[in-house]
């Protein structure tokens, strides 16, 4: 199934800078000093005797047995000290309180644990006993006016000022060893936070990256060989006035080798090659940003000649003045305006370039797209067919292939893939042969590595006969259809075996890269994509949900037919389509409200729904027509579950598809 910016070198404003919590990984160290302290002091010095709290009772009959030597009285709270030690409870109490009864039950366990002290402490019950204080003396207690118990000098001030002690040293130091490695952006650079954390890699190496690395975009490549030239004999153009471009710009699809094609440049200049992403440059805190941007050029010019490239700079580099909380003091237009002030210091006499990718240009900064700024922009496309065969023959080196592999036959199966999705498929392929136990990769892991890669894995579903039959009959009603329709891509492979989402697959392949798509060549593909509900309801007779990804997509075409292409005449050429990102792919949505009217929409789901209820009809027909080979290609799936192209011709005794001829004409 188918403002006005700081210049270069000066320190963030105090207001920019905020105090910080260490880094997360210094946190244990915080939990180890006051353990320290903790032990440290309780050794040099141990706690005194800790008092037990006592009934008042207790108190009385202790102080009766003459066994009370001193006391200390704090309102209601008397604190004392025995002249034997005395445990409480008793085991005597503990005794009393067993389990006789619910009640005993609670009151053993109302009881504190047992101790045993040579200090107390208990309470005045709350009538006053005026008989105490002649009792005492009579017992010879001494009744004190200080604490009975205090702990030294020297103790109370280590464990008040200790740990706060300790955790200003720790500070300290990590604050002097932050200086020693040069991440003090001003006050704000404590722990490093100012400094850029840019990947600088040294194109003097072995294993580094040249333009032999890179294949399948060759027009990318030329643009940017007078960059490479530029670095490596820069008097050559200064001699006559003339400087090397600021910055380069390199847009293109996710995977087409962007970043790539910018270590490339730097190999082959043989400069230091300093990679950062845009995220990496925004914090929580203000003004962090545009620190690490001019700790970076300031790395840059210490190593000139070199190259600085920036990753999906949109992330920071989008047109300010919308509606951005915070205004010209965010964060991410503070980075921005550094990184424009940056572009503005150095000359191209420097060796300082920039380079910079991104899949979203249409929503950079008119400021950071002027000439003296991004001078060049370069658009890394898609690799053809020709494009893709090199990137497979480059990824290939190391693999050990079988005879039968065939590359060209590969970079014909795979339009619309890019450098990193051939790159996994060879991957795939590799690990695939791998638990096969094979000694080289043949021909069928690449394919086998193919459909997982489009289609997802194989699923252990366990189907019923008739589920299989009706699965069928819907992939055979894709391959038949494309087999009938003129200017269908050729039928590469049809599966019934489940893989990801779907029950069954229909697979096509175009035989060439295609760039512009005449109309009936749409009308083709969405007669096809209809082909599996047609196939179930001219055998059936009834409709199943296995429809709905064809649906899906064959309305999206049709829409686009309509509402971009201008394909309708009763529309007309007029653009309706929300924004198109051609190199996200799919619409953004549409800002803020449609661009037509009630009555036009209801004119562009009218011709969406024509034109999708005509190429239905028109699959139904082909269908009954060619019933038997629609049979035939069922009873070899039924058999085989896959078929190739060649079996597909062979069982339905049908040619390939006829090429387009004349004009279209319209239903």
């Amino acid at each position: 199934m188918n403002g006005t910016s700081p210049s270069p070198g000066t320190k963030l404003p105090p207001k920019l800078t905020r105090p910080t919590l260490p880094p997360r990984k210094y946190w244990p160290w915080f939990v180890f000093i006051l353990l320290v302290n903790y032990l440290l002091m309780s050794y040099l010095f141990p706690p005194g005797d800790a008092p037990v709290t006592v009934p008042y009772t207790v108190f009385r009959e202790e102080a009766g047995k003459n066994n009370v030597s001193a006391i200390y009285s704090r309102g209601t709270t008397i604190e004392g000290r025995f002249r034997a030690p005395v445990t409480w409870p008793t085991p005597e109490d503990i005794k009393q309180a067993g389990p006789t009864s619910a009640r005993s039950a609670i009151d053993r366990r109302l009881l504190p644990p047992a101790r045993t002290s040579s200090h107390f402490e208990t309470e005045l019950p709350t009538f006053f006993d005026r008989d105490l204080e002649p009792f005492l003396i009579q017992h010879n207690v001494e009744i004190s006016a200080v604490p009975i118990q205090q702990a030294s000098a020297w103790a109370t001030l280590l464990y008040g000022f200790g740990p706060a002690v300790l955790i200003i040293a720790f500070y300290v130091w990590m604050y002097r060893r932050a200086a020693a490695q040069g991440g003090m952006g001003g006050m704000g650079g404590v722990f490093g936070i100012g400094r850029s954390k840019a990947r600088r890699y040294d194109t003097e190496t072995a294993d580094r990256i040249t333009f032999n690395d890179v294949a399948g975009i060759d027009e990318a490549e030329s643009e940017l060989v007078e960059i490479v030239d530029f670095l490596k004999a820069p008097g050559k153009y200064t001699r006559l006035g003339g400087s090397a471009p600021k910055g380069v710009l390199l847009i293109g699809s996710p995977g087409t080798g962007k970043t790539l094609l910018a270590k490339a440049v730097a190999g082959e200049a043989g400069v230091p090659f300093f990679s950062m992403s845009a995220a990496e440059f925004v914090e929580m805190i203000v003004g962090v940003g545009a620190a690490r941007v001019r700790d970076l050029f300031k790395q840059a010019r210490e190593s000139a000649p070199a190259i600085i490239f920036i990753d999906e700079i949109d992330a920071i580099g989008r047109a300010r003045g919308g509606m951005m909380m915070g205004g010209g003091h965010s964060e991410q237009e503070q980075t921005l305006q550094q990184i424009l002030t940056e572009m503005d210091g150095f000359s191209g006499r420097e060796g300082i370039i920039v380079l910079a990718a991104t899949n979203q240009p249409d929503v950079l900064d008119r400021a950071l797209l002027r000439p003296g700024r991004f001078d060049r922009r370069v658009v890394v496309n898609l690799p053809d067919k020709v494009g893709r065969e090199a990137i497979v023959r480059v990824h290939v080196r190391k693999v050990p292939l079988d005879p039968d592999v065939n590359l060209e036959e590969l970079a014909q199966a795979t339009p619309g893939f890019s450098g990193a999705d051939l790159k996994n498929l060879v991957n795939e392929a590799a690990l695939l042969a791998a638990r096969r136990s094979e000694d080289a990769v043949h021909h069928k892991d690449f394919l086998d590595a193919l459909e997982k890669i489009v289609l997802g894995p194989e699923r252990p579903l366990l189907l019923g006969p008739e589920d299989r039959e009706r699965i069928a009959y819907h992939e055979s009603g894709h391959a038949v259809l494309g087999l009938l329709v003129p200017g269908a891509d050729p039928v590469h492979r049809v599966s019934i075996v489940p893989r990801g989402q779907a029950l069954g697959v229909t697979y096509q392949r175009p035989q060439t890269d295609r760039y512009n798509y005449p109309e009936a060549y749409l009308r083709a593909r969405i007669i096809g994509m209809l082909g599996g509900r047609a196939a179930e309801e001219v055998v059936y007779g009834t409709r199943t949900t296995g429809a709905e990804n064809d649906i899906e997509q064959a309305t999206q075409l049709a829409r686009n037919m309509v509402t971009r292409w201008g394909m309708s005449d009763a529309v007309g050429m007029v653009q309706l389509a929300p924004a198109h990102n051609p190199y996200l792919g799919g619409p953004s949505g549409y800002m803020g409200e449609k661009p037509f009217s009630e009555q036009t929409g209801n004119l562009i789901d009218a011709e969406v729904q024509r034109i999708i209820n005509e190429c239905h009809e028109e699959a139904k027909r082909l269908l009954r027509e060619h019933r038997a080979a629609l049979d035939a290609l069922v009873a070899a799936l039924l058999k085989q579950e896959t078929v190739s192209e060649q079996e597909i011709l062979q069982a339905t005794g049908l040619p390939s598809a006829p090429l387009l001829e004349g004009r279209p004409v319209r239903g």
